[in-house]
């Protein structure tokens, strides 16, 4: 697959509402929801199944959950060479697992699952950059 054709599915999923917990492209999905969508549609089943998370997941657990499992199943790279198509991971506030992630479309633009809209394309503004603890390839992925 080419980063090309990631940035062009991910666009696909714009204006799908947000819903906590659902991956289902135009119907509704959370930040997790639209990556694995996009596992769907670029690499094939899903490598595992997601257990029921709570919208306050990270802060009760205190675990690295997301973190964790982009490391098992995609391909990391150095957060200042992600390009289009690449995975970032968020971490929403100092001393907390991570717990947002989105699709870089372009130089600086990023689409997400926005809590509470939709699927969006914004830019990837100061206060996103600061928050960004990873970034990762879709396995397979060309450019």
């Amino acid at each position: 697959m080419r980063r090309a054709e990631i940035v062009h599915a991910a666009r696909g999923w714009i204006g799908t509402p947000y819903r906590h917990q659902a991956s289902l492209k135009g119907a509704g999905c959370d930040c997790l929801g639209l990556v694995r969508g996009l596992w769907r549609e670029m690499v094939g089943s899903e490598p595992e199944r997601v257990p029921p998370y709570s919208p306050d997941w990270a802060e009760v657990t205190g675990e690295e959950t997301l973190l964790t499992a982009a490391r098992r199943h995609l391909d990391e790279v150095a957060l200042g060479a992600a390009r289009a198509g690449d995975v970032l991971v968020f971490r929403m506030a100092t001393g907390v697992p991570a717990k947002h992630c989105g699709v870089l479309t372009g130089e600086g633009t990023l689409v997400h699952a926005y809590w509470g809209r939709a699927v969006v394309e914004t830019r990837l503004v100061p206060w996103w950059q600061r928050r960004a603890v990873a970034a990762f390839a879709f396995p397979g992925v060309e450019d």
